[in-house]
């Protein structure tokens, strides 16, 4: 029975270029499976025609829109969750989802095998087969870009060569990846750290110097998860998708980074995350209002440990999925509304409202009425601050 192997297939040349390649060089029949996870671009229909025209001999084509907004952009909004504090792991995300249906593909059409288009510098080769390795241990992966050194220039070449039918026009100057929850640049000028971006490197948002009417937007929660915008029911990809257009025409969600890179490297990157930016700015507010001090501080480190996990590909890992066991259990109280100002880039949080609030007027207030009793705290700052205070004495003698 002649082998087979599932292609991550994005419709592109390198991966059309792939089918044919891996044909010859594996003599394995291949399965194209192609995943919609906001990405834009052609039709699946067009793409799934396209890879068996490109010799194919099955290909799958799966809308998982709202499937990557619920099960993996959700975990990340409940989870604040900002890779270096900065980026909300656009590309992180979306692998595990291509992932879980490449599994499902193989299992289906009985292949030994997964390809995808990675090179060996980034982390998406490691993201890729880490996870299929959870899903499927006996699965093998190839990466023809990686394993079998298929340069653009190979590529075009074995285009024209088999006459396939896909454009070979010149490539952009970058490498893009895009999905609902933001979209990354790196490549070509932006290579040279100190070269600012250009207003062409951006798509999901204008330019946020351009003098326009500031935007006010009312987001609710429910246990962490967004439920209405101004008022409006919404599901989570909705949310995304609204506050992708409100908040990216108001200029937010730019980040220029140097990132550290799992295989060790650092990386220039330019994401554009306005829907993103901006609903995780909403939950942290809210979870300000409703969640105890304590289990505050320390889901901060919870985050930081979840993005790490997330960002270097171990989605399916034991450890991520007990720590997202805590952050649910974190965020049960985590209901209310929070109004921003979207506006020259920011996303300014200007009100907060919640049944579960911790916030109590009446201790807050400096005013009349205050119910705080300040003669408490003479105590409580003696017996907080003695432990320092004996190690002073000792060490200033």
């Amino acid at each position: 029975m002649t082998e087979r192997v599932v292609l991550a297939y994005s419709g592109g040349l390198d991966t059309s270029v792939c089918i044919g390649w891996i044909a010859e060089e594996t003599g394995a029949e291949v399965i194209a499976v192609a995943v919609d996870v906001g990405q834009g671009g052609e039709d699946l229909d067009v793409i799934r025609k396209r890879a068996l025209d490109c010799g194919a001999v099955e290909a799958e084509v799966a809308d998982a829109k709202n499937e990557f907004a619920d099960e993996y952009c959700l975990p990340a909004i409940k989870a604040n969750a900002l890779y270096m504090d900065r980026y909300p792991l656009v590309s992180a995300l979306s692998r595990p989802t291509i992932v879980k249906h490449l599994v499902a593909a193989a299992k289906k059409h009985g292949a030994t095998t997964v390809a995808h288009g990675c090179t060996g510098k980034g982390n998406d080769q490691v993201r890729f087969e880490a996870g299929i390795s959870s899903l499927a241990p006996d699965l093998k992966c190839i990466a023809p870009v990686r394993d079998y050194a298929m340069t653009r220039d190979k590529a075009i070449a074995f285009c024209e060569e088999k006459n396939l039918p896909i454009a070979t026009t010149k490539k952009s100057p970058y490498s893009i990846d895009q999905n609902v929850f933001g979209r990354a640049v790196e490549t070509g000028f932006l290579e040279d750290i100190w070269n600012a971006p250009i207003e062409d490197v951006y798509e999901y948002t204008e330019n946020p110097a351009t003098p326009r009417e500031a935007d006010e937007v009312i987001i609710s929660f429910k246990e962490g998860v967004p439920v209405a915008i101004d008022g409006k029911p919404v599901t989570v990809l909705q949310a995304i998708q609204q506050l992708n257009e409100r908040a990216g025409a108001q200029g937010i969600g730019r980040i220029d980074m140097v990132e550290d890179r799992l295989v060790g490297i650092k990386s220039r990157e330019v994401y554009e995350a306005p829907g993103a930016i901006a609903l995780i700015t909403a939950h942290q507010e809210l979870e300000n209002v409703t969640v105890e001090r304590e289990l505050a501080r320390y889901k901060r480190q919870v985050e930081q440990r979840w993005g790490e996990l997330v960002y270097d590909g171990l989605w399916f890992s034991p450890l991520k999925r007990a720590l997202e066991g805590f952050i649910n259990e974190a965020n049960q109280q985590v209901s209310g509304d929070i109004r921003m100002t979207l506006h020259g880039g920011r996303a300014v949080v200007t009100g907060r409202k919640s049944d579960q609030s911790l916030y109590d007027f009446n201790l807050a207030t400096y005013d009349t009425g205050d119910t705080f009793d300040q003669s408490l705290s003479k105590g409580f700052i003696e017996l907080f601050g003695m432990s320092s205070k004996i190690a002073a004495k000792r060490d200033l003698a």
